[in-house]
């Protein structure tokens, strides 16, 4: 046979058969060996390593519990589930996908069934100790999703399991860290030990470090006597913090109410938008402080434009004193009846005249709106006078005169009281056997109040040690 027909019988898909009828089945394989026995051929395509090694090799089986990896074995290589990711209970399949070409570290060559077990978490750590030891060198950032919440921070999937401690998540601490999961997050790597395995990072770092040059802006732009809207971001037991939107500043407890609170969150909560007034600004602390009350009508000065010396109101008895008690006359106002004020007769105690939570008519002998004092007597109340302007339509016209004092019981004859107040002041000169009083014998609202004894001592609310229960 001839090198032209050799040429074409070898190149036919088939076999092919010669003039005499015999088939020549086609080659299919060459012989390129060289000489090298079949086995050492084999032996030569399969990779060498040792354990602890990292190989590569191609996702061939994805199973729920473990995965197989072809890296040029004799066989293929295990991946159990538990070493698949930092990640705690994953399914595999979440992890890999068929065909894939990932990188394993070789755990075991060969374990007691004799299989080549492999980790791909394990080959991962490797590679991110490097890359992280290398970005913390420079002190730069990592970036990863935030993967579960424990005792005391966050984990962190930067390539290995990274801890970011509650107080360094937030340029204050949070407390409910649950949002966070899932969501990624910026940090500088603040500690690092590859032996005890142990990396702690820091959101707050980051973000003071990327904010520094807003808030100095922020803070140089905000001036104390300012009125910002903001947002209540935090509400603790000393007061609430505002978001600004640009940084927190504080509203102290003093802050946020006229009125005494037991605590912040009876008046603000977290979300609500509030209007504050900055009271300054602590460029070298980074601090702000904040008022929600300066916002406010001072209910002092309210009362002090709406009442007199002289006036009639009708206030609670909130507390007793040795020196006398305190009246509430309005909305977070209290004022002290002092002992002398309390009768026309001695009086030894307060609880002698009259007890908690007794309301009681008062008359105002003074108003000191720079101390937040309001003096107040009882006895010169049962003498009558001006009644302050809320409580006259709660009387009518049967109450006063053409002045309009209050004329006593005999501005009720033959009438039945139509108000609560009505009927207290009724029932008030009843029981103190006070009678009718004319409009002549009583004084004018507008009058000088007499000097009675002790008034000196009421002005001054008698001790100075609990000068303070009176102020708003």
């Amino acid at each position: 046979m001839s090198d032209d027909s050799l040429t074409a019988t070898t190149s036919t898909p088939m076999g092919t058969f010669d003039e005499a009828g015999e088939y020549t089945p086609r080659q299919i394989v060459a012989d390129d060996l060289d000489g090298t026995s079949l086995a050492d051929a084999i032996a030569g395509t399969i990779v060498e390593f040792e354990d602890g090694d990292i190989v590569k090799g191609t996702v061939v089986k994805v199973d729920k519990d473990e995965v197989l990896l072809d890296i040029g074995f004799k066989s293929e290589g295990v991946i159990p589930a538990r070493e698949l990711s930092i990640r705690h209970d994953v399914d595999p399949s979440e992890v890999v996908k068929l065909g894939e070409k990932i990188e394993a570290l070789v755990l075991q060559k060969e374990d007691k069934e004799g299989r080549l077990i492999l980790s791909k978490k394990r080959a991962q750590y490797e590679r991110a100790w490097g890359t992280i030891e290398a970005i913390k060198e420079r002190d730069g950032i990592v970036s990863g999703p935030v993967i579960e919440v424990v005792k005391g921070g966050l984990i962190v999937d930067i390539g290995l399991r990274g801890f970011l401690p509650a107080s360094l998540v937030e340029l204050r601490r949070v407390r409910d860290l649950a949002p966070y999961i899932g969501r990624t997050v910026d940090a500088k790597i603040i500690e690092l030990d590859k032996n005890r395995n142990n990396v702690v990072l820091s959101r707050r770092a980051w973000l003071e470090e990327t904010q520094r040059e807003q808030r100095d802006e922020f803070l140089t732009n905000l001036k104390p006597g300012e009125v910002r809207r903001g947002v209540v971001s935090s509400v603790v037991n000393f007061g609430a913090f505002v978001d600004l939107g640009g940084m927190d500043g504080l509203i102290h407890v003093s802050e946020l109410s006229w009125k005494h609170i037991e605590h912040p969150s009876a008046v603000v909560s977290v979300g609500d938008e509030v209007e504050v007034r900055v009271l300054d600004v602590d460029l070298d602390r980074e601090r702000i402080s904040l008022s929600l009350k300066a916002t406010q009508s001072d209910p002092w000065h309210e009362f002090a434009s709406a009442h007199r010396e002289g006036e009639l109101v009708y206030g609670r008895v909130t507390k007793l004193v040795p020196f006398g008690a305190f009246v509430q006359v309005g909305d977070g106002i209290e004022g002290l009846v002092h002992i002398s004020e309390m009768a026309s007769h001695h009086v030894d105690l307060p609880e002698q005249v009259v007890s908690p939570s007794e309301e009681l008519w008062v008359k105002i002998i003074e108003i000191d709106l720079a101390r937040r004092r309001i003096s107040l007597s009882i006895k010169q109340a049962a003498e009558g006078g001006e009644v302050a302007a809320e409580y006259r339509d709660a009387f009518g016209e049967h109450a006063y005169d053409e002045q309009g004092n209050y004329i006593g019981a005999a501005g009720f004859t033959d009438f039945e009281p139509e108000s609560e107040a009505q009927a207290a002041w009724a029932e008030y000169i009843e029981e103190e056997g006070l009678g009718a009083l004319g409009a002549t014998e009583v004084p004018r609202g507008d009058a000088a109040v007499d000097g009675s004894s002790g008034a000196d001592e009421t002005s001054s609310y008698g001790e100075e040690t609990v000068s303070d229960q009176a102020e708003g």
